[in-house]
């Protein structure tokens, strides 16, 4: 069949973050994808609830950053105890700084289920739709598309041709199996966990003070309710600039909203409750060290009121109510390969992580984020369907080392290990890169044999981090890297951002210097030159020079990252028609 035969040009079977992301992507690009959710209503819990810097900045390009940011907040101090004993805090995060290159310094805490929420509702603004209560229940492709068969709440069934099929479908895929694709991997810990998302009574909402003499919690209108002590004079919010979190200290043994509650030696396992920002919820975290292997653990209401009273000095009564629980046992599996034929895997579909660290919902949006630009540049702009093979060959190196990462910190954690379960810069993701893909074109002399100062390649491989500077916007950035952000101007003087011209489903030529650029075509590639006769922008602060270098040629993929770098514009229109261009 051909492609003007098939109803719909992409199926996406799951609405998680991966599936929603992807969805999003598509149809700002105008690609007809139908979305099946096999739940009757998009999930309804906390699980990932941390939003690295690469995501925000993924969303930002979504359109989703100002109500994610609004919707969230920094995660706090680690509050230790021992019943209820307060022990201390440590911060289990390595702080960042925002930076002209990386605008997103730090985690941000978003549950889940908000998260999806948003997600859908930037959907439906793009005219996108998810049919929940409706299951894959089988496949077949040919080299021409996939039909798939599914099945409704109602009992109905249908089957749908579609030119290309993505399973978001999670970690005990459909799709996955149906393509007999197996996933090989190991248990990061043998031991029962459960988390569970509950209201809590009698607890203080302490935060943090703002510039103002309000005191800091926007869920009130006029009263932020508590006031911190701080041993100096900086302001504890992460939102000013010189400022930090505030260890906020109370006399008594209430829990706040301003700590995350940890219980490391509670009899039974570790048990832990953590504010979710944003709500007035907590999301519960306990392990089950003693615990049957093979045993799951009760998620009713009741035995989670239970497990708080033993294992914590509250009563099972302060627990006001439990909105969901769901139980798991850590692992690292990866599937052997993140494509068949027309059928793609992303999420967990296609890596399951451990919690620890909050890699797994942001690898999983970013694998949709790749994906996306590529099918769009398929199915809308002629491209080679060939460009599709790099969603594995790019992704699949990356989700091996995040897995690594995600495996380190919970090990650390289970040994009680401070230092070792600290987030440190590899979890922001901004340094992971495609270099040496077929995709990163760079025709200036290798690193080694540049004298600039600054530029450093070591420990930049393919999959893994770029160097630090280039990840922060200070390094002489590669193909292959993501390309940095800096404030600059347009003429006329009117503020302006790189991820502004970076925004939408476009690439991006920066022209640093004065060239003789090849034709291009406009609804493909938006051209911007800074420095020249007639320069698109301007860069008063020397911003876009620290990031680029004082001249070249840099094409930015609609993800974010550098495809093609150059000296001179040789080369530039071969690899434009290669993607569509």
């Amino acid at each position: 069949m051909e492609f003007n035969d098939v109803k719909e040009a992409v199926l996406i079977v799951g609405a998680g973050p991966s599936g929603l992301t992807l969805a999003i992507d598509l149809a700002r690009r105008g690609v007809r994808a139908r979305v099946v959710e096999r739940g009757a209503d998009l999930f309804p819990g906390s699980r990932g609830k941390g939003l690295n810097p690469r995501t925000q900045e993924v969303f930002d390009d979504l359109g989703v950053i100002d109500a994610v940011r609004r919707a969230g907040g920094p995660y706090p101090l680690v509050l230790g105890w021992e019943g209820g004993t307060r022990l201390g805090t440590h911060d289990m995060i390595e702080r960042g700084r925002p930076t002209p290159g990386a605008p997103y310094a730090d985690m941000w805490m978003v549950p889940q289920w908000r998260t999806a929420r948003l997600l859908y509702a930037r959907l439906q603004e793009l005219g996108g739709s998810v049919e929940f209560g409706t299951e894959l229940t089988g496949l077949t492709q040919n080299a021409d598309g996939v039909e798939a068969r599914l099945s409704s709440a109602d009992g109905s069934a249908a089957t749908v041709r579609a030119a290309y099929l993505v399973a978001a479908d999670g970690g005990r895929s459909t799709v996955r199996r149906a393509l007999g694709i197996p996933m090989t991997g190991e248990t990061v810990d043998p031991s029962p966990m459960l988390v569970a998302d509950v209201r809590l009574a009698d607890v203080r909402l302490a935060d943090v003070r703002l510039a103002d003499d309000r005191l800091d919690d926007d869920r009130l209108d006029d009263d932020r309710l508590a006031d911190v002590r701080l041993a100096d004079d900086r302001l504890a919010d992460d939102r000013l600039d010189d400022d930090r979190l505030a260890d906020v200290r109370l006399d008594d043994d209430r829990l706040d909203r301003g700590h995350w509650h940890a219980w490391p030696k509670a009899k039974g396992g570790a048990v832990a409750l953590c504010p979710l920002a944003g709500t007035d919820q907590f999301q519960l975290f306990a392990r089950y060290e003693d615990a049957d292997v093979d045993a799951a653990p009760d998620t009713s209401a009741e035995a989670v009121r239970q497990l708080i009273a033993e294992r914590t000095h509250l009563a099972a009564s302060d627990v006001r109510e439990v909105s969901w629980a769901s139980d798991f046992r850590a692992r690292a599996a990866m599937a052997e390969r993140f494509a068949e034929g027309r059928v793609f895997l992303v999420g967990d579909a296609a890596h399951i992580h451990s919690p620890a660290g909050g890699q797994g919902l942001n690898t999983s949006v970013q694998d949709a984020y790749n994906l996306g630009w590529k099918l769009g540049q398929v199915l809308r702009h002629g491209a080679d369907p060939a460009l599709l093979d790099t969603y594995e060959e790019e992704r699949l190196p990356v989700a091996a080392g995040v897995l690594g990462i995600s495996t380190r910190i919970h090990r650390a954690h289970r040994a009680g290990d401070e230092e070792g379960e600290r987030r440190g810069p590899e979890v922001r993701q901004l340094g992971l890169n495609y270099r040496g893909g077929r995709l990163a074109v760079d025709r200036r002399p290798a690193p080694e044999d540049v004298a600039t100062e600054g530029v450093a390649s070591e420990g930049a491989v393919r999959g893994g981090a770029a160097p630090e500077g280039a990840a922060d916007g200070y390094g002489c950035p590669r193909a292959g890297d993501r390309a940095p952000d800096a404030p600059c101007a347009r003429p006329d003087g009117e503020p302006f951002r790189l991820f502004d011209a970076f925004r939408g489903p476009h690439f991006t030529l920066l022209a640093l210097g004065d060239f003789e650029l090849p034709p291009v075509r406009a609804d493909f590639v938006r051209t911007y030159r800074i420095g020249g006769p007639t320069p698109d922008l301007l860069d008063p602060d020397g911003h876009i020079r620290a990031g680029y270098g004082e001249r070249g040629l840099f094409l930015v993929r609609p993800d974010g990252y550098i495809g093609f770098a150059a000296d001179e514009e040789a080369g530039l229109g071969d690899y434009l028609a290669g993607l569509g261009g």
